[in-house]
């Protein structure tokens, strides 16, 4: 059985599960649950890449790699999310895990991810670090917020301004074309330069604020049941697009957000 961590503060209950890819199985702030609750639901981290790669291969340098396709025809989400994670340490209020790359990644390395809550908010910060050679790498996380609180309450409404859009192709990747923020329902992928800012509301419920330093963010929003806002270090496809390389000296680092406040 798994072994779940809890964190607490205040009314607020963040429950994550280690051996099921480090994902916060639920996030509470009294009696109102606000993630779609389920075995590949929750929120969970998107390393060492976010979205879909392109037929499942990309390219370091003048090496080739094949990644399994779990979302033929591409490979999607990264591998964090299937793996079991080690804790490092957790208290009342903070936690913090690791594990080390492994295939089907063609490269070593080891992934922290770090939780803390406070009354009013939930700080997550992924890391990743190579071991030896430089590799392209992204991350980023994947909540599924609940568009509906119960209780009698309205769905959620989005409210964001993002510098452009990534031109969505028929394959679900960007064309490389970048063009304005069009309306919803979306699977798409938007260019905050300035940090992600994203605000979700219940109304008469309560607000949750997303935000990051990091540039880039997915809106999912085709489910009946769930609104996803994914603040993440690059865009779909980025290690084909966009590389960032993660070196011994040189690790990637990620923070993101969730501020929320009654109404």
């Amino acid at each position: 059985m798994s072994k779940q961590t809890r964190l607490t503060a205040g009314d607020a209950e963040l429950t994550i599960n280690p051996d099921n890819g480090c994902r916060i199985e639920s996030l509470r702030i009294g009696s109102t649950e606000l993630l779609r609750e389920g075995e590949r639901y929750g929120c969970f981290p998107m390393v060492p890449w976010c979205g879909r790669i392109a037929n499942g291969r990309f390219q370091n340098g003048a090496t080739g790699h094949q990644l399994p396709l779990n979302s033929p025809p591409h490979a999607i989400h990264g591998t964090g999310r299937d793996t079991a994670w080690r804790t490092v340490r957790a208290d009342a209020r903070e936690a913090a895990f690791t594990y080390d790359l492994a295939p089907p990644w063609p490269y070593t390395g080891r992934v922290t991810q770090t939780f803390a809550l406070t009354e009013d908010s939930l700080t997550l910060q992924l890391g990743v670090e190579a071991a030896s050679d430089s590799f392209p790498a992204q991350a980023g996380w994947h909540p599924w917020f609940r568009r509906n609180l119960g209780d009698g309450g309205k769905d959620v409404h989005l409210h964001f301004t993002a510098d452009w859009q990534e031109e969505r192709g028929a394959d679900h990747l960007p064309t490389g074309r970048r063009i304005g923020p069009t309306p919803g329902p979306w699977d798409d992928c938007f260019g905050m330069p300035d940090g992600v800012d994203v605000t979700l509301t219940w109304p008469e419920q309560l607000e949750l604020k997303v935000t990051s330093r990091a540039p880039w963010v997915v809106i999912y929003d085709e489910q009946e049941e769930a609104v996803c806002v994914e603040p993440q270090s690059g865009p779909p496809n980025g290690l084909n697009t966009a590389p960032r390389y993660v070196t011994p000296i040189d690790p990637l680092e990620i923070s993101a957000t969730f501020a929320w406040r009654r109404l």
